[in-house]
């Protein structure tokens, strides 16, 4: 089971919207087409590598009708069979949102529309995320193969990734998620911060975080995974690769003792420890 948290109501929203293409697409080409509002294009099937999805799709334009069909079947799946309660304002920040990916199509980006923005080429595209492999030459995005869609989709369908909007260093989301897995006999197995633990030091913020990541049940093999971008002027050196950014780990419990311990001071402390 995931928890996706995030401060940003948005985030939630757009999880939703994911959520709900993926429970009215068959395959990976299906919900290609309904992300996009594309016909789904000819010579792709259940062998067609990720690479050779998106070259077809490159063939194809966004259809208008289709945007509109696809965004009520959404707003069909999400409030007719789930039985969300969405208000107007929700459901015109989902429009705002599939109109994005309409327009952008499989080229948008973070920085969508601008991407003319100093660094807008830096953050890829969709289409490159989920060709991107591992440095073992092994793609694990949801459009590499179908046998990885049918997990996604197994997961949206039994309800078992939750988007929930809280803050991380706030008194309620993550000691709600630490209450639900202690009732369920459950334990965190891996906590992915991104780079907001950054953010958190920049304030008080991180302090409180810990304090509430302490809350949750976790175990010796429970960890974090960040991501770390040697951009940011730290003298830390990640591991080997040589890239801008990095994936480091750290056990949660050695960190949560770490900083009870009073050995945790700066974002320089916790990236240092990780590895």
């Amino acid at each position: 089971m995931a928890f996706i948290i995030d401060i940003r109501r948005q985030n939630m929203l757009l999880h939703l919207m994911y959520k709900a293409l993926v429970e009215l697409s068959a395959d990976r080409a299906d919900f290609l087409c309904h992300l996009f509002a594309r016909p789904r294009p000819t010579g792709i099937g259940p062998g067609s590598s990720a690479q050779a999805m998106f070259d077809a799709f490159e063939t194809v334009a966004g259809s208008e009708d289709l945007a509109q069909q696809y965004i009520r079947a959404v707003f069909d799946q999400l409030e007719r069979t789930h039985g969300f309660s969405l208000g107007e304002e929700d459901e015109n920040i989902i429009r705002f949102v599939y109109r994005s990916f309409y327009v952008g199509g499989p080229d948008i980006r973070y920085s969508f529309p601008r991407s003319d923005l100093v660094g807008g080429q830096w953050f890829p595209t969709y289409a490159e995320l989920m060709v991107e492999t591992d440095l073992r030459g092994t793609n694990h995005s949801y459009i590499a193969s179908e046998e990885n869609f049918k997990v996604l989709k197994d997961y949206e369908t039994r309800n078992l990734i939750v988007p929930l909007v809280g803050d991380f260093a706030g008194d309620r989301t993550l000691r709600a998620v630490g209450q639900y897995l202690k009732e369920h006999d459950a334990t965190v197995t891996a906590f992915y911060t991104s780079n907001v633990e950054q953010y958190l030091f920049q304030g008080d913020g991180w302090r409180k975080f810990f304090v509430n990541v302490s809350t949750m049940p976790s175990d010796e093999h429970s960890t974090f995974i960040r991501a770390y971008f040697s951009r940011m002027g730290y003298r830390f050196q990640a591991p080997s690769t040589g890239l801008q950014s990095s994936t480091l780990l750290d056990p949660i419990r050695r960190l949560i003792t770490a900083f009870s311990n009073g050995d945790i001071r700066t974002y320089y402390d916790v990236v240092s420890r990780s590895k």
